[in-house]
Formats: C-alpha cells, sequence, structure tokens
C-alpha cells in the first residue's frame, strides 16, 4: 500500500531537480517562480538579512516566500516591504524582552504576545493581504501533528505560533488547537513554499549543533536534542529544495542579538558562495541575462 505514495514521491523529487538542471530552448523562456524558504534559528535568523541581502543586490528574483520560526519574522517583514537596513538595525537592537512576555504558565515560561509589536517596528502590515509579496507561515498542530499553513488573515497569529519554541513560550490556541513552532514539522518550509506555486527553490538551513562544545545546562541539552532532531528531518525536505544555502551559524548563542553583524556576515557569506550557481540556473530558465 506504501508504494504508490513512494512512487509519486519520487516522482516530485525527480520533477523539482529537472529545474536546476534543464535550460531553456533557444527562442523559448521557463517562467519559473522563485520562492525563498527560509528556516528557524531564534537569534541565528538574523543571517537571513544577509542571504536577502546578497540575492536582491545580484537582482535574483523572489516570487514567494515561506517561512519557520525566526525565518517567518524575517520573511513577514521582506514580504512586508521592510527595507533590509531597516531590518539589520531592528534585530542589532533586539532583546529577550522584545519577544518574550514573561508567565511561567504549566504550558510554557513565557508568552510570545510581544511579537505584533515587534513585526511593526519593520512594517506596518498587519495582513497577509497587505503583504507585497506572497507568503505562508508555517506552525505544527500539536494535537494532529501536522503543519499548519497560513497564507491568509492575520499575521499576528502565524508569527506567533510560529515562533512558539516548545516549553519556552507557551503553545497559541487557533481554531481549538494549540499550535507550536514550526520547525517541529517543517524546519525547513520548501515545501511550504512550494504550496504557493514555486517552481524553484532556494533553501537557507541555520544548523545550530556545534561539535566542539560539550551542553553545559539544561536549555542547552534542550536546544541540542532539537538540532539532532531537525537533522534527522533533512531526507524531508533537502531533496525538495534546488539549492540550499547553508550560513555557519552554530557557534552563535540562540540569543546572540548582540552579535547581528557577525550573524548578518555569515549569511551574506553562504549566499555568495551559493550564488553563481543560483545565478546560472535562473540565466539558463531565461529569468537573468
Amino acid at each position: 500500500m506504501m508504494k504508490k505514495p513512494l512512487r509519486r514521491l519520487r516522482q516530485l523529487i525527480e520533477h523539482v531537480r529537472s529545474f536546476a538542471y534543464t535550460p531553456a530552448a533557444p527562442g523559448q523562456t521557463q517562467k519559473l517562480r522563485v520562492g525563498l524558504a527560509l528556516g528557524g534559528g531564534f537569534a541565528r535568523g538574523v543571517a537571513h538579512v544577509g542571504v536577502l541581502r546578497v540575492l536582491q543586490d545580484h537582482g535574483v528574483p523572489i516570487h514567494c516566500l515561506a517561512g519557520t520560526s525566526a525565518g517567518a519574522i524575517v520573511a513577514a517583514a521582506y514580504a512586508g516591504g521592510a527595507p533590509l537596513s531597516l531590518m539589520e538595525q531592528v534585530a542589532a537592537s533586539t532583546h529577550l524582552r522584545d519577544l518574550a512576555e514573561w508567565t511561567l504558565s504549566l504550558d510554557g515560561l513565557a508568552s510570545d504576545r510581544r511579537l505584533v509589536h515587534y513585526l511593526r517596528r519593520m512594517t506596518p502590515v498587519e495582513r497577509f493581504d497587505q503583504l507585497r509579496i506572497p507568503l505562508v507561515i508555517v506552525a505544527s498542530d500539536l494535537l494532529r501533528g501536522e503543519p499548519v499553513y497560513f497564507t491568509q488573515g492575520e499575521l499576528n497569529v502565524a508569527l506567533r505560533a510560529s515562533c512558539a519554541y516548545p516549553g519556552l513560550f507557551r503553545p497559541v490556541e487557533w481554531d481549538g488547537r494549540p499550535l507550536a513552532d514550526g520547525f517541529l514539522t517543517e524546519p525547513v518550509p520548501v515545501r511550504a513554499v512550494r504550496s504557493l506555486g514555486a517552481d524553484y527553490v532556494i533553501a537557507v538551513y541555520l544548523d545550530s549543533l556545534d561539535p566542539d562544545r560539550p551542553p553545559t545546562h539544561a536549555l542547552d541539552i534542550i536546544n541540542r536534542s532539537f538540532s539532532i532532531l531537525l537533522r534527522q528531518a533533512e531526507s524531508a525536505w533537502r531533496p525538495l529544495a534546488n539549492r540550499v544555502i547553508e550560513p555557519t551559524v552554530y557557534r552563535f548563542e540562540w540569543d546572540d542579538f548582540e552579535r547581528t553583524p557577525e550573524l548578518i556576515a555569515a549569511g551574506a557569506e553562504a549566499a555568495r558562495r551559493m550564488l553563481p550557481v543560483i545565478l546560472n540556473d535562473l540565466r539558463q530558465a531565461g529569468l537573468l541575462v
């Protein structure tokens, strides 16, 4: 009974891969939709801004976006028209109190209701239909164990749910269901951005597992445990991405906002490494000259 779904998955993977390597025929243009999938990483998500800077400076078109957790915040700000320079400034001045309101309840240490005010520091946009670029934000349903895609309505609920890191932030109630961080079901939301019609997907993966530093406290153990699980989940999303940008961010702490310039530099460096391949793909597809 599993043969047919597995066969369909293999066909989808081959279909996705074909876009990166099949040039357009002479006189014919392949009208690809380029999607950007931004994974989670808390403060490490600032590296996404560096990736966006390089892609923007080199004319890489972004037709749709998907974000998980910290990636959702960056994606929402960018889709809402926030200048990258402003995003850098806000990230550099960020403190945990800007995101967390301590509650010490049984289902989490804090609420992330302050996220809505945080987004307003970068863009006045409050609803999906006000965005300049189509966006899907990914959260995880704690009852059904499946991803939830937000593409309409208020950004507030979607962002809070996507960023509700288990144990730290309280789950967000939505439609009678408790939602938590999107990384539980889609750590890098490649499948989500394809749901918006993306044909060519650039994924950004923020691996936070430092192989040289042992855990020193309980929260560190939890974070590293989740990082290990994320590595094991790579086989679910990586084959569906055309190109993967992987900033070196594992040396940064989860709340290292004060190191924003270094994080942005790490994202930019990783994007520049992959840039020649991406530009070549898009030229072959007729999107760039």
